[in-house]
């Protein structure tokens, strides 16, 4: 009897599909020295920020596990206000994640205020032809001068000069 060789691949017993291959990335962090020692810590946490969001799913958006070392849970909220309302349901979060197997004895919440980085404002830069501009001005002046036309006439109006002073 000849032994077989493993397939290139590994499949997914259930429904018999190719399971998806690990990202360069992965394998990358796996490889080095420095961070691979790192790895357990991160998925633990990454857990552990899971298990807590659905736990407190409203609140925990917001926040961050910082660490969990010897039983005491590290956690950050973005501003006071948050961190209050997180402190009170400490009693129901730390129970929720002794039922999934948490070993945590004691919650720590730090205040960590996030600079925000404002998005730049979206300028549209759109340029008429001066075809186009004296179109629009002859649409306002051949439009009649009722109530019903004051605001169309009055962005009209805005539109022709900003793009004739612009040139």
């Amino acid at each position: 009897m000849q032994a077989s060789s493993p397939p290139p691949y590994r499949i997914n017993i259930k429904r018999g599909r190719k399971l998806p291959e690990t990202s360069g990335a992965a394998d990358f962090l796996r490889s080095n020295e420095q961070i691979s020692p790192l790895l357990p810590t991160i998925r633990r946490n990454a857990k552990l920020q899971k298990d807590c969001g659905n736990l407190l799913p409203a609140m925990f958006d917001a926040c961050d596990v910082l660490q969990l070392e010897e039983g005491q849970l590290t956690l950050s909220a973005p501003n006071a206000a948050l961190a209050t309302k997180l402190k009170q349901q400490c009693p129901k979060l730390q129970d929720g994640l002794l039922q999934r197997g948490w070993q945590i004895n004691a919650i720590r919440i730090k205040v960590q205020v996030r600079r925000k980085v404002e998005p730049k404002p979206y300028v549209k830069q759109c340029s008429l032809s001066e075809r186009a501009v004296k179109a629009f001005d002859k649409l306002e002046s051949a439009l009649e001068n009722t109530p019903q036309n004051a605001d169309l006439r009055a962005a009209l109006h805005k539109l022709v000069k900003r793009h004739q002073s612009g040139k």
